[in-house]
C-alpha cells in the first residue's frame, strides 16, 4: 500500500503523526509493538531509514520505547499519551481558529459556526 505524502514537510514528520492519531484514535493501545522499521517501510513505500528516524522522534518524545532484540512499542506511560493528545487537540483547534481568522471570521462569528455544525452533526448522528 504505497501512501501518498505531502512534499511540505518531512515523510519521517508525516509519519510520525500518523502514528500519533493511530494512538489517540486507540488503534495503537499502550504496549502494542510497532512493525519493524522494515515491514513499515515496505508498508509505506519509503526508506527504512525514514522509518528509523520516525521511530527516534517518537522516542524522543516518549511516545514510544525501544527494547533491544524485541521492537519498538508504544509507551504504557498514561501521562505521557495524555499529554500527546492534548498537545494535538491543541495544535488542531490552533490551525482552524487561525484560519478562521485569516479568512476574516472574528472569535464570536468562528465560535458560533462552530457550535451550530456541532448541532447539526449531533442530530444527524442521533
Amino acid at each position: 500500500m504505497a501512501d501518498i505524502f505531502q512534499s511540505s514537510q518531512p515523510i519521517y514528520q508525516q509519519l510520525a503523526e500518523r502514528i500519533k492519531r493511530q494512538i489517540i484514535r486507540g488503534e495503537l493501545s499502550p504496549g502494542d509493538k510497532l512493525p519493524s522499521v522494515r515491514e513499515t517501510g515496505i508498508e509505506v513505500s519509503v526508506n527504512p531509514n525514514t522509518v528509523q528516524r520516525t521511530y527516534r522522534e517518537l522516542e524522543s518524545m516518549q511516545i514510544v520505547e525501544t527494547r533491544r532484540g524485541q521492537g519498538t512499542f508504544v509507551t504504557k506511560d498514561e501521562f505521557a499519551l495524555n499529554s500527546i493528545r492534548e498537545e494535538m487537540k491543541t495544535k488542531m483547534i490552533t490551525d482552524f481558529v487561525r484560519g478562521m481568522h485569516e479568512m476574516g471570521y472574528s472569535d464570536k462569528e468562528t465560535q458560533s459556526g462552530l457550535t451550530n455544525y456541532l448541532k447539526e452533526k449531533g442530530e444527524a448522528n442521533a
